[in-house]
């Protein structure tokens, strides 16, 4: 095992250029109040910050002659996803304006569950380390009924000044990815006011900007410590594929002698059934559900299956199922530009169902042991499934033909258990059923 301490600040140098290049390229979608580019001055705060940023390489050894490796993004134990990352690098941006202009931020993040935990981790840090105060900087979250259970209990919630500045939301309604038009309602309608009624900006964090300057990073690391000699594929379970396109940015703001001494990677997006848009708009450029394989029930295995498209489940118990409320995003904007990378370059995608990871799971527990990484005995303990179901694509993808790279990198995006937090309790959570609830919750925030 390779392991990076503190990555953010080892590659500190490379982020504002990448948060700079994003601003250069910010679209109208994009417009709203946000703090700027310019991240604080590395100070020991500053650098405590930033040492939730962790990470490591392992090779899992070989499997049907391909040499598999796991990068772990997952170090930090109060949010086990990579999205610290990218919410170290936000909050760190808001720092910054805050301690230059003594004025109030209000994060408003929509989120499935993972962005509003580290979110939430990230400004929790910020306010321990004294970078700023709560009254200065705080976040509202909002995520679907789904996810709520997989909101993890911290300080946040604890402290009961906390707790007002820091609301947590809960949307029940059929459509999860709603949250996001919510959230966007409030930021554009009601963030004026919010700022003259009480002083506070309210910043939208959700661009794909600023997710890819974090994700840059692991490029960088690549090139500095695990570089590859031959096409590499580069194996993620998606929803947005941020991640992916971070690692491309990254590249892309390598030196040039570095960039053109290695091979471009290969990009391999794994999906589950309840969403898997950016496979299907990679192989057919249409999102439309229809495209899926047809599904036969066989009354001797109570299973559904299909054997005409390797690309998509062999075997479930309902091709309509959601695997894990984490993948929520239908018809992302991002998929044209995978599409192109994994195109031009090289790369696929599959789709996964339970059944198949619940069927790799005794296997995929074993390969991942090496990196230190142990899944609970009993799969229903699991509360995270991005890294078995990256784990469950690719050893299904290699059985399949799918898979003619021999270097084979494996993103450990996200994994908890049940053993590892404690989930928010129902009684903290408010139930927003739209944008004017949500925007009285932010209000009451900002000015408590």
């Amino acid at each position: 095992m390779v392991e990076i301490k503190n990555a953010i600040e080892r590659y500190y140098p490379y982020i504002n250029p990448a948060l700079a290049s994003a601003a250069d390229n910010r679209n109208v979608d994009s417009l709203g109040f946000n703090p700027g580019n310019r991240l604080p001055r590395m100070t020991p705060e500053v650098r405590e910050f930033f040492s939730a940023s962790d990470l490591s390489y392992t090779s899992l050894g070989e499997y049907a002659g391909k040499r598999l490796a796991l990068l772990n993004l997952m170090h930090n134990p109060s949010v086990r996803t990579t999205k610290t990352f990218a919410s170290l690098v936000i909050v760190a941006r808001a720092v910054r304006f805050i301690q230059e202009t003594g004025e109030r931020i209000i994060i408003l993040t929509p989120s499935s569950a993972n962005k509003a935990t580290a979110m939430r981790d990230a400004v929790l840090r910020a306010i321990r380390l004294r970078l700023v105060t709560p009254e200065q900087l705080s976040v509202a979250v909002v995520v679907p009924k789904g996810s709520a259970s997989k909101l993890w209990e911290s300080d946040l919630n604890r402290d009961p000044e906390l707790r007002v500045r820091n609301p947590v939301a809960v949307y029940p309604g059929s459509e999860p990815a709603d949250v996001k038009t919510l959230a966007r309602y409030v930021s554009d309608e009601h963030a004026t006011a919010l700022w003259e009624a009480t002083g506070a900006h309210l910043w939208y964090t959700l661009d794909l900007n600023n997710y890819m300057a974090a994700d840059i990073i692991r490029a960088l690391a690549e090139a500095d410590v695990f570089p590859a000699t031959e096409p590499r594929l580069h194996v993620h379970a998606v929803s947005s594929a941020f991640g992916l396109l971070g690692h491309a940015q990254g590249r892309a703001l390598l030196d040039k002698s570095l960039r053109d001494d290695s091979p471009h990677p290969h990009y391999f997006l794994v999906q589950h059934l309840g969403a898997p848009d950016m496979v299907l708009s990679l192989y057919h450029d249409d999102t439309s559900m229809g495209l899926l394989p047809e599904y036969r029930y066989d009354e001797g295995t109570g299973l559904f299956e299909q054997r005409s498209d390797p690309r998509f489940p062999y075997l479930t118990a309902d091709p309509a199922e959601t695997l894990d409320a984490t993948f929520y995003t239908r018809k992302p904007a991002t998929s044209s530009r995978m599409n192109d990378l994994i195109r031009t370059h090289g790369g696929g995608g599959i789709v996964v169902s339970l059944h198949e990871c619940l069927m790799r799971y005794p296997q995929v527990r074993a390969l991942l042991r090496p990196a230190g990484i142990e899944l609970p005995a009993d799969p229903r303990a699991l509360r995270e499934w991005s890294l078995v179901m990256a784990m469950t694509g690719l050893l299904n993808a290699v059985d399949r033909d799918l898979v003619p790279e021999r270097d084979v990198l494996v993103h450990g995006s996200g994994c908890y258990s049940t053993s590892d937090y404690s989930p928010l309790s129902p009684t903290e959570l408010y139930t927003v059923d739209n944008g004017d609830m949500l925007k009285d919750i932010v209000f009451k925030a900002a000015a408590a």
